[in-house]
Order: C-alpha cells, then structure tokens, then sequence
C-alpha cells in the first residue's frame, strides 16, 4: 500500500490532482485508513498512471479519459469471464478425454 505522498513521487500527479480524480471520476478514490489517510494499491498506481497518459499525453477531459478507463475495465471484465469460460471448458474436455481414453 502506498500513501498519497508516495503515490506523489511515484507518479508525478501532485496531491491535490489525485483529490480531486476522486471526486471527478467515479470508483477512482482509494481505501482510507483509520485515521482517514489515503491508501492506494498497486492497481490504484495503475490507474492514476493511465489517466495520466490520457489526460497530459493524449489530451483527453477528464471526463473523456474517465469514460475511457470504463470502457477498458468493462472489455477487461468481460475477456477475464470469456478466460474462465475457456479454463472450463478446456478442464471438462480433458476430463472427458481421459475418461474415454480409459474405454481403450
């Protein structure tokens, strides 16, 4: 976990940037601890570097790189379902490749 200072460094978004990608784009703030400090995860890093991107780099809105960080998450949801379906299927066909191989 890192603070919002090492997120700071570590990314080059100031403090009060990061606060206020909080508010702008929704499920975008970090778990808090106890004492209500900001405490962002390896993944959390990932997006602020993304929006990063979108926004300096790509001179995407706010609210158009938000849309496009959604838009990603959803295709990645929807491709870590299709890559379960997938491991499924592949387990019942082996299954069933040794179950007929015993038939031999």
């Amino acid at each position: 976990m890192y603070t919002i200072g090492q997120v700071e460094e570590i990314t080059g978004v100031k403090q009060h940037v990061l606060r206020y990608w909080e508010e702008a784009v929704p499920g975008f703030a970090p778990q808090k601890d106890f004492g209500g400090r900001r405490l962002y995860t390896q993944k959390d890093l990932e997006k602020i570097l993304r929006m990063k991107h979108l926004i300096y780099e790509k001179k995407f809105t706010i609210e158009g790189a938000r849309d496009q960080i959604i838009s990603e998450s959803a295709v990645f949801e929807k491709s870590a379902d299709l890559l379960g379906d997938l491991r499924a299927a592949r387990r019942e066909l082996t299954e069933a490749f040794f179950a007929l191989r015993k038939f031999r």
